[in-house]
Order: C-alpha cells, then structure tokens, then sequence
C-alpha cells in the first residue's frame, strides 16, 4: 500500500506555522537544528484523519491476510517528489523503518517518515537547491517484510552502472547478510559482484560475470526482540563462515543483473535498485528502485557533467586516511576527527570539508553551517 504526499498537514494547520519557521531561519531569528526540530515536531503531534487511519488500518489487515498472518511484519518506506531528479539527487535524507507491526505502529511510523522530510539535512538540501519547502510532496510504502535476518537471508544493491566509473555496460552488485541497511548505511564491507550486460541471457553456456569480491561483512542487521521496549533490528556479528563466503551464487547474480536489465529497459535510464533474498523462501525480490542521477546526466546541456573533468594531485602529502572513494573528484578542504559518540551529529560541524571516523575511513559529510557551536563534540585535528 501506498499513502501520497501530506495527508495530515491541511487538516492539522501544519502549512502556515511550517512556512513561519522557514522564514525565522532565514532571517536568522534561529539556527536550522531548532527549525528542523520545531517543523518535525508538529508532524509528529498532528492527527490523522480519520479516513486516512482508517484506510491505513484497513490496508494493514489486508496485507496480513494476503500473507495468511494477523500480524505481519513490514517495512514503511518513503519516498520523495525530490529525491531523485534529473539534475539533484536526495537519496537517503528521508526515512525508512523496518519489521513494523500492528496497525498502530505503522501509523506511527508513517507519521515519522513524514516529519523526516523535515530532517535538517533535507531542509539544507532544498534550500541549496531552491526548492520550495512546501511543494515538496512524499509517499509512504508499506511493503512485507523479505525475512533476509533468517540464516541464509542476504540483501544489498545494484547499479545498473559502474557508479565509479560510469561505464553502462556492466550491472554492479553489491551484498551483505542479513537485511540490507547496512550496506544502504555504508556500515559494512559487501561482497561486490560485475556482469557484463550485453552477454546477460546469450545462451550457449556463457556467464558474463567479469568480477566477484569477497566482502567482510563482519555485522549484518537483523529484528529486534519481542519485547515492547526492543528496538526493530539490531546489528550482530557475522560467523566466520559468513564472512568467508559469498552471499550469492552465480545464479542468483545472473538473475538480478537480468532483473537490473529489465527495470533500466522500463525506466529508459540507469537505475540504482536494491533487493533482499528471503532466508526462508530463497526467493529474491527488487524492492526498492530509484534512478542513478550522477554519471547518467553527464553530458547532458546545463549540466555539470557538460564537461568531462579529470582530476590530478600535484603535490600529494602524508597519507592520513584510507577509504572507499565516492566518485572520481580531487577536492581540498580541512579534516576533522569524529568520535563515535559524535557520529550522528554531522550537523554540528562548521568548516570541515571530510570526517574521519575511528576505523580510519574518510568520508566526505557535506556539513550543514550552524549559528550555534556544540562543546559536547569531540574534534581533533588532522589538517588545515
């Protein structure tokens, strides 16, 4: 089932008070973490109308008894009018939960993915874009569950483009145990797979799989508990079988780059797709689908990819930190060190350009500028 835009802001007179505290974080009067607070605040106390609760409860049952449960578990999914454009590409700012159950909770969690399309970060990112605040709709997906925590259960992403290189002959897989937000977070080291998609299904016994990696995947994600006060998933340590073997056969690989084939034939572009296998099926499924919006508009007139730009470091210093590159660029900017206890609070930082986390990996934040300092955030730093 599927809930469009903002079904509770109208009713609840949420539009006047929303556009005041834009218009007081422009002009100063406070700091985007207040505004965003303030905003999502009155999404999370507003009411739904009735007919949309009851429609929510009543597509609730009806999900339960297509899959013969009284209460199944589901994933609620947002998705928005923004996310991915053409030209701009928000992926990942708004919010998903999952193993949801219970008619109740799944109200809940659809109010929160509405009110984390209010996150400071999404508030910066259209602001920077020019976006209006206010047309900027969102639809919740409540979808089952693929029991991908179960032994045997995987999930990941895949490409339907190198996202590194931005050749578009080859589908990237990308795949962890167990549920697929750690590999969606970036918080594990997935196996990583390439097929050659001109030779997907030629017959004659070919298997375009030009490369296979064996990840870490030292966590995987799984439920929660049964108790009330249990959180949905939690992250657990993998067996050193689990983390020896692949997650996928070739069959398995074949069979998502063909189904990557299928949905960029459909889309009429290269698409960024992930999926889930069910521990207890085997069965694979697409679950979520969105369009690449990097390498596939470069060339394309106004763009910044009008240009091809390659990028050369003159004078290379001291290697400080080692990681996994997004993208081709070399940029310049000053380096701070980030304590675990700090990692969620990106939006603190002021004039940093990377972060450094504990493992050593660098990372590019993109900060948020704040009016306001935070002294609980441990910084050290690496560079000026």
């Amino acid at each position: 089932m599927a809930l469009p835009q903002h079904p509770t802001h109208k009713v609840n007179g949420i539009c006047s008070r929303l556009e005041a505290a834009i218009d007081h974080w422009r002009q100063g009067k406070t700091n985007l973490v207040d505004t965003g607070h303030t905003i999502r605040s009155l999404f999370l106390g507003a009411s739904w109308p009735p007919p949309v609760a009851a429609a929510i409860e009543a597509a609730s049952l009806g999900l339960g008894a297509q899959a013969g449960v009284g209460d199944p578990s589901v994933a609620v999914r947002s998705s928005a009018t923004a996310e991915d454009l053409p030209t701009a590409s928000s992926a990942g700012q708004q919010e998903s939960y999952l193993n949801v159950r219970g008619a109740e909770e799944v109200l809940a969690a659809c109010r929160r993915c509405y009110a984390s399309l209010f996150t400071d970060r999404a508030i910066s990112y259209r602001e920077a874009k020019g976006f209006n605040h206010t047309s900027v709709a969102l639809s919740v997906g409540v979808q089952h569950m693929v029991r991908a925590n179960r032994a045997g259960g995987g999930a990941g992403v895949m490409f339907t483009i190198d996202p590194e290189s931005g050749y578009d002959q080859v589908v990237l897989i990308n795949a962890s145990w167990g549920l697929g937000e750690t590999v969606v977070q970036g918080t594990v080291d997935p196996d990583e797979y390439e097929v050659f998609k001109p030779l997907i299904g030629s017959g004659g016994g070919v298997v375009p799989i030009v490369s296979k990696t064996c990840g870490s995947k030292a966590i995987k994600m799984v439920y929660g508990g049964e108790a009330e006060t249990d959180a949905p998933t939690t992250s657990v340590a993998t067996t050193a079988a689990e983390r020896a073997s692949f997650v996928l056969s070739d069959h398995e690989i074949l069979q998502l780059g063909r189904w990557a084939c299928v949905i960029e034939r459909h889309y009429g572009c290269a698409m960024d797709i992930e999926w889930a296998r069910d521990g207890v099926s085997g069965d694979l499924f697409v679950v979520q689908a969105r369009p690449e919006t990097v390498h596939s508009q470069m060339g394309r007139p106004g763009s910044s990819g009008e240009v091809a730009q390659t990028y050369v470091v003159r004078e290379p210093g001291p290697v400080l930190a080692t990681g996994h590159a997004i993208g081709t660029a070399a940029v310049a900017g000053r380096v701070c060190h980030i304590s675990l206890k700090s990692r969620n609070s990106f939006q603190f930082f002021l004039d940093f350009r990377f972060s450094v986390s504990k493992s050593g990996k660098a990372r590019d934040i993109r900060p948020i500028v704040l009016k306001k300092p935070f002294k609980e955030v441990c910084l050290e730093y690496l560079s000026t």
